[in-house]
């Protein structure tokens, strides 16, 4: 049995990493949110609802003891270098070490073309320097980490997904938060896959100048 911790529970990605989770028969889910009452309509009834703040060391440090896999779905521009910290910090208290956290496309000026040009002038407000800044603690980290680049977010029911490393260009404009949790779910399926990887995650042919339905 695979204890993973969802940090971020009620998040859009993570709401669909706990669909396809649910019927794992060996993975056994820690919800971990400020309101426990905002996952508890859609969380399994074999998981653990946490209710708590990433940036309260107690909290976090209580969450994180005796996991295997924590998958970080966190945000919030102005914060998430401190919940990056945050997080490293617990986990090297608790001893565990395999780390799933969702970032974005262009921390890395990896996107080429006009569509790099279009996610700067998107992103370039706070978000992508925040986000690096973020990465950059994972990175220098002894934690077992996968960094997950996704491009623009869709809705879309599919699972559709390729991906590229860092220090190679990223390719396409769009990908769907049910694909990026299908590759969370494999990724804490298969712990050992992918480590100390910052991993960029697209639908395939839908490269373009920006999303098509932007």
């Amino acid at each position: 049995m695979t204890k993973v911790l969802i940090l971020g529970a009620n998040g859009q990605i993570a709401r669909e990493a706990i669909d396809l989770f649910k019927d794992r028969k060996d993975i056994q889910l820690s919800l971990f949110l400020r309101q426990a009452k905002r996952i508890q309509p859609v969380a399994p009834s074999d998981s653990k609802i946490i209710e708590g703040d990433v940036l309260n060391p107690e909290d976090l440090t209580a969450a994180v003891t005796g996991q295997d896999v924590v998958y970080a779905n966190l945000s919030g521009t102005n914060s998430i270098e401190k919940q990056a910290k945050s997080v490293v910090t617990a986990m090297d208290k608790a001893g565990v070490k395999r780390l799933i956290w969702i970032s974005t496309l262009g921390i890395y000026d990896e996107v080429p073309g006009k569509f790099g040009e279009w996610n700067h002038h998107m992103l370039d407000d706070g978000y992508l320097p925040n986000y690096s800044a973020a990465a950059k603690i994972i990175e220098a980290s002894d934690l077992d980490y996968t960094i997950i680049r996704p491009a623009w977010l869709t809705n879309k029911h599919e699972i559709d997904y390729e991906t590229t490393q860092k220090g190679t260009p990223f390719v396409g404009t769009e990908v769907s938060r049910r694909s990026v949790a299908a590759f969370v779910v494999e990724l804490a399926e298969n712990p050992a896959i992918e480590i100390r990887h910052s991993v960029g995650l697209n639908k395939p042919n839908t490269d373009g100048d920006q999303p098509a339905w932007y």
